[in-house]
Order: C-alpha cells, then sequence, then structure tokens
C-alpha cells in the first residue's frame, strides 16, 4: 500500500539526549496554521496513521506523526533505561513546542490516546482539539504492587538476555500482523511489515520496538489518577470507537468518559480496535468534521 502523499522524514531532538523519529506532512506550507498531532498506541508506529492521512488529512492540515520512544525509528531508552508512561508524556511536549503552530489539536490512538489526554490536562491551554481513539486507557490491573515489581524485575532481566524474534520474511512478519488483527487487509498488513521491521543480515526480518516494552511496568494503570488528568481537559473532545473493539466493554467505561464534560462519542461501524487502519475513510470524515 504505497501512501499517495509522502511525508518529510526528520529527527526531533529531546531534552533527555535522545532523539524521535517524526513524519510531517505540509511542512513547506506556512498557510496551514492548524497542526494535527498524531499519536500512536503500543508497540505500532507513525507509518500506522499513514492510511488515515491520505484520506484527506494531508490536503487540510499540517500532520505530524512521531515514532514515540522506544518504537519506530525513535531511540531505545538504552542500557540501564525503561520506558514510563510520563516520559511519552514529556515528550510528546517536546514534539508540540517544536512542530506546533498557531493551533495543535491531538489525535492519539490506544495507549497514544492516554498521552495525549494526560498532556492536555497538564496543559489545557495548548490544546485546540482533543480526538481520543479508542484512548480512555486500559482495563485496570489489581495485581498487588509487590507482585507486580518482582514480576517486572524478572521480565526485565529475561528480555535483556534474549534474542528477539525474527520472521524469515516480510510475508512471514505480515502474516503475524493479519493473525493478531484479522481485520486487517493484506495489503495494508504487507505495508505495516515493510514499513514496521528491519532487515537483519541473514535476510530474515525484526519488528522495530524494543522487546523491553513488552514487560509490564512496575507502575498500573489508576483511573483514580487519569480522571484528575481527564477532568482538567477543557478543549472539545471527540471520543472514537470501533463497533467490533472488545474495549466496549472496558470496565468503568462510563465512568472515564463521564470525565469529558460534553464531549462527543462516536462509533465507526466494521472497525476494531485499530480503527485508523480498518476504516480510514470513515474516520477521517468523522475527524475534518471534529477538527474543522
Amino acid at each position: 500500500m504505497p501512501a499517495v502523499n509522502i511525508p518529510t522524514e526528520r529527527r526531533l531532538p529531546l531534552a533527555t539526549g535522545l532523539s524521535l523519529s517524526l513524519l510531517e506532512w505540509g511542512a513547506n506550507n506556512a498557510a496551514r496554521d492548524h497542526t494535527v498531532v498524531l499519536v500512536h498506541g503500543f508497540l505500532d508506529l507513525a507509518w500506522g496513521f499513514a492510511p488515515l492521512v491520505d484520506q484527506g488529512l494531508a490536503e487540510r492540515y499540517h500532520v505530524v506523526a512521531p515514532d514515540m520512544r522506544g518504537h519506530g525509528d525513535s531511540d531505545r531508552a538504552g542500557p540501564g533505561g525503561y520506558y514510563h508512561f510520563m516520559d511519552y508524556v514529556a515528550d510528546l511536549a517536546s514534539v508540540v513546542d517544536q512542530v506546533g503552530r498557531s493551533r495543535v489539536s491531538l489525535v492519539g490512538h490506544s495507549m497514544g490516546g492516554s498521552i495525549a489526554a494526560y498532556f492536555t490536562g497538564a496543559f489545557p491551554a495548548r490544546v485546540h482539539r482533543l480526538a481520543l481513539l479508542e484512548g480512555v486507557g486500559p482495563p485496570e490491573d489489581e495485581t498487588p504492587n509487590p507482585t507486580r515489581v518482582a514480576s517486572w524485575i524478572r521480565a526485565w532481566k529475561r528480555t535483556r538476555e534474549a534474542e528477539p524474534r525474527a520472521y524469515p520474511s516480510i510475508d512471514a512478519a505480515a502474516a503475524r500482523l493479519r493473525a493478531a488483527d484479522p481485520l486487517l487487509s493484506d495489503e495494508h498488513a504487507r505495508f505495516f511489515a515493510e514499513r514496521g521491521t528491519v532487515a537483519l543480515p541473514d535476510g530474515s526480518r525484526r519488528f522495530k520496538h524494543d522487546p523491553l516494552l513488552v514487560t509490564r511496568g512496575p507502575y498500573p494503570f489508576r483511573i483514580d489518577v487519569a480522571e484528575t488528568f481527564w477532568r482538567a481537559v477543557t478543549c472539545p473532545v471527540l471520543l472514537v470507537e470501533g463497533s467490533e473493539s472488545p474495549f466496549r466493554v472496558l470496565e468503568n467505561l462510563e465512568r472515564r468518559v463521564a470525565c469529558f464534560d460534553g464531549a462527543e462519542r462516536v462509533v465507526i461501524e466494521g472497525a476494531s480496535h485499530m480503527i485508523q487502519r480498518h476504516q480510514p475513510e470513515a474516520l477521517a470524515g468523522v475527524l475534518t468534521r471534529f477538527l474543522g
């Protein structure tokens, strides 16, 4: 699936010394004063939004999509480092500060929605519109903290010592994506496998994300903490769900939604959790109407 609108690829330095890989559409058109930042979810990457951007977003807005740290072509945490959620929020602040124009709207998917919502709650005056695609937080984890920390330490050590899985070909990597997401088309699966893997010397492919990401971190998601950020959001909010998504039965879903006072709620038919991949045209229509 070659992208119709080819973005500019650039590096964005962070104050931590790391840098993020960034895709940018409309960089040379100063007349587009509305920056839309697309924030991907867990184990995804910026190229995951390409089908959505190709549905007219690139012609209407200045669009940027970073690979969050540890994902895609962005830097990894490095020796001794780890991926804590608030690091992602701080990284998004750097993106907004460095590439945002006079108006900045955020569109976050899944974990990216949580990142975008926390940033908006912390800096409400910086965000013009906030769209959350299946982005009102993960299921709550009631594992006792001592048990969770012990599990994290063991997993961290095991992952550092293990050799990440490799796939014999692009087609094999695409098949892995299709197995995880039955609604993903063969064309899209191959495109994301090409963009999301790196070739090894023997010709096999390995997904670009840091394997350390798949270890369950020591700090669980807490809805009482999330609510303090969600209730601090003052801009218009759009909540988008996929009709086939398993997250539509998320515990406390209505409680979470109620934190966004006056939010618009839309269900995209024929989409599961990866809405931007399953129904990009329908989603683009909803977003452009909301973003203005």
